[in-house]
């Protein structure tokens, strides 16, 4: 099994690209969203893969995080999403997105990824929302890859590095685990940290517990 590459990107298509592994090149499918956030071609890249067999095919799917590479598996594990679904889904929402709407039960936002209705949108809440917790806890020790520090001849020039995301994916993960050991169960929990990061996507653990906290307590 093939579960991670890290070459040079010698082609971009439509849909997936062409990574160079020391002389041997492989096609990986990626989401709009992944292809966006990945460098030009001719600059070093790195994926999580999953690989698709099927009798007469075999796919490689790429992933810029291991959460994001999760939720895949789940999502195929819902009667109706294959891949196609899958990295649609991702494409539309990313990782996070997908883990704030299956926590919060948003079938709408799901729906909003091309080729899946509202049906299919319902069944993959209603399948994964108990899951999303787990998912949403893997955050914080998850990294991004899609830029590693090649080793590269002195005579490459070398991309500015991008600025840092405000927000620490650790944020979300430590907001969960401090609500769980305050007593509140995994689902509601989930559901409050992810209302609560979608009002403020840039807010830090000690905001999040705050903000979740407010939503959490009795009304009225």
């Amino acid at each position: 099994m093939i579960g991670r590459l890290a070459g040079r990107i010698d082609y971009r298509g439509s849909d997936h690209v062409l990574l160079d592994v020391g002389g041997v090149g492989y096609i990986v499918y990626v989401s709009d969203r992944t292809l966006m956030a990945l460098p030009a071609t001719g600059e070093f890249a790195a994926l999580y893969t999953d690989l698709v067999v099927r009798e007469d095919l075999l796919q490689l799917f790429g992933f810029p995080s291991l959460q994001e590479k999760e939720w895949h598996r789940l999502l195929t594990s819902v009667q109706g999403i294959g891949a196609k679904a899958s990295m649609a889904i991702l494409g539309a929402l990313g990782a996070d997105g997908t883990s704030r709407a299956i926590a919060l039960g948003d079938w709408t936002a799901i729906r909003a990824a091309p080729g899946v209705g509202p049906k299919l949108a319902q069944r993959v809440v209603n399948e994964l929302k108990d899951k999303a917790p787990a998912v949403m806890a893997m955050a914080g020790s998850l990294s991004e890859v899609i830029e590693p520090e090649p080793t590269a001849p002195a005579s490459r020039p070398t991309a500015a590095p991008r600025p840092a995301p405000a927000r620490s994916p650790a944020a979300q993960s430590d907001a969960l685990s401090a609500l769980i050991n305050l007593g509140y169960q995994q689902g509601e929990a989930a559901a409050a940290v992810a209302q609560a990061l979608g009002e403020s996507p840039e807010a830090g653990a000690s905001d999040l517990i705050r903000a979740s906290l407010k939503l959490l307590a009795p009304k009225g």
